[in-house]
């Protein structure tokens, strides 16, 4: 588990904890990215969206106990939530230009399975080893 505040500096501080979580569990090159994109954006949304930027809060980081060839993460932050279903798709004409949204189109595109949990304050995402 790793636990940071709600910096956008410590963005940095995951990508670490991801690398050697990746080197741990002998993850493939290819899906490495898949990973870091996904929890970097996960990160992100929860620090800006989720903590509002707030210091004071937390983001938890937690590697889930996973099934045998998959990785299970967790992310959670210390605010209100969201509504999934409020997410415009950012690759639609009417939404190409709009701000927001592509972070979780992201992770969803990336992961092999995303679960938004607590309101949308925790994203669970799984990626296959195998």
């Amino acid at each position: 588990m790793l636990k940071i505040s709600s910096c956008p500096s410590n963005i940095r501080v995951v990508e670490g904890f991801v690398q050697h979580l990746c080197q741990e569990m002998n993850v493939t090159q290819d899906l490495y990215p898949n990973i870091l994109i996904s929890l970097t954006e996960a990160d992100n949304n929860a620090i800006r969206h989720g903590n509002n930027l707030d210091e004071s809060k937390q983001v938890e980081i937690t590697l889930v106990n996973s099934v045998p060839n998959k990785i299970c993460l967790r992310v959670s932050d210390e605010g209100r939530g969201f509504n999934v279903n409020d997410i415009k798709d950012p690759t639609t004409s009417e939404n190409i230009f709009r701000i927001g949204g592509r972070g979780v189109f992201l992770i969803r595109e990336l992961a092999d399975e995303v679960h938004f949990l607590n309101n949308g304050s925790t994203v669970e995402m799984a990626f296959k080893l195998g």
